[in-house]
């Protein structure tokens, strides 16, 4: 079912794309029916300052977790599940054209071997346009919490 689903989805990568702004297009993409993979999600980037980002993402925890954290709720730590996370916050999640919609995504940490040989498309409009600007990594914030 796997190889059905990667043969028919776009493969898009997340290496210096702005996660807020590649989330929000996926999501629009996925709403209209498109099959996607992302591939190096460890490498999109959070732009701000990164202690204060880890910071944020930490107290979120903690609030959330404030009487037994082995009861949940759990938020994802490897970077592809907080991309994947991040876009499924973008999607009308608890309708089933939502659901739906989630269903038709894939996350890679990396480029896995079955689509080293397939055509790997940027989003220009997500990608890192000013570089003077303090950007962390996923994979950083995911070492960092």
């Amino acid at each position: 079912m796997l190889d059905n689903f990667s043969d028919e989805a776009k493969v898009f990568d997340a290496e210096n794309a702005i996660l807020g702004r590649l989330a929000s297009i996926i999501a629009k993409r996925l709403l209209k029916g498109e099959k996607i993979i992302i591939v190096n999600s460890d490498k999109g980037l959070i732009s701000g300052n990164g202690d204060v980002i880890a910071a944020k993402y930490l107290q979120r925890w903690r609030i959330k977790t404030k009487s037994n954290p082995l009861k949940g709720p759990f938020y994802p730590r490897k970077t592809d599940q907080i991309l994947k996370r991040t876009i499924r916050g973008m999607l009308p999640y608890s309708k089933s054209r939502g659901k739906e919609a989630y269903s038709r995504l894939i996350v890679y940490q990396g480029i896995p071997d079955h689509l080293i040989e397939r055509k790997i498309e940027v989003i220009p409009e997500a990608q890192n346009l000013n570089p003077k600007s303090s950007y962390i990594s996923l994979r950083e914030l995911s070492s960092k919490i």
